[in-house]
């Protein structure tokens, strides 16, 4: 019986939803316990843990579906692949956040983010409103998302190009 090579894209769907879930569980338990409008960065520490380790788990889990081969442009596949869907899960629960369920929200971060740069002694008001600027970009939903979708795929790549490095065979 001959072996069949799955495909990278079908292999990592799973992987990616599963990752872009459990962003989306952290996004929604900060903001229902309040902790987004008080720009808590501590839960996003299990996602930046969890992101290298699902990917690189999906590609050794690729390897072992594979007859125990792979190559590096395999493993990037895979990675990458983990990683654009994982961010195309949040991205569709972040459009569904700021413009169904709380379309107020993020005005309200950049209230708050404003209010404590300027209780910053070390920054003038000239300053506050630069950085204000920039915030406001980033705040904008499409410019947002297109961000986070690029810098997952930019992790991915490295991460994927780790683990791909590690475990290909010769």
């Amino acid at each position: 019986m001959e072996h069949q090579k799955p495909t990278a894209g079908k292999f990592s769907l799973n992987y990616g939803v599963l990752l872009g879930l459990l962003m989306v569980l952290i996004s929604v338990v900060t903001y229902v316990t309040g902790m987004a409008l008080e720009g808590a960065q501590w839960p996003n520490i299990i996602y930046y843990i969890a992101f290298p380790i699902v990917v690189i788990y999906a590609i050794s889990q690729y390897k072992k579906a594979n007859a125990n081969t792979l190559s590096l442009g395999d493993a990037i596949k895979v990675g990458l692949v983990v990683a654009i869907i994982s961010a195309l899960v949040f991205v569709v629960y972040g459009l569904l956040f700021n413009y169904v369920i709380d379309p107020e929200f993020t005005q309200q971060a950049i209230e708050i983010a404003k209010e404590k740069m300027l209780e910053n002694p070390n920054m003038t008001p000239e300053q506050v409103e630069q950085s204000m600027v920039w915030v406001e970009k980033f705040s904008n939903p499409a410019i947002g998302m297109t961000f986070w979708v690029a810098m997952s795929a930019f992790f991915g790549l490295i991460y994927s190009l780790i683990g791909g490095l590690v475990m290909k065979n010769n």
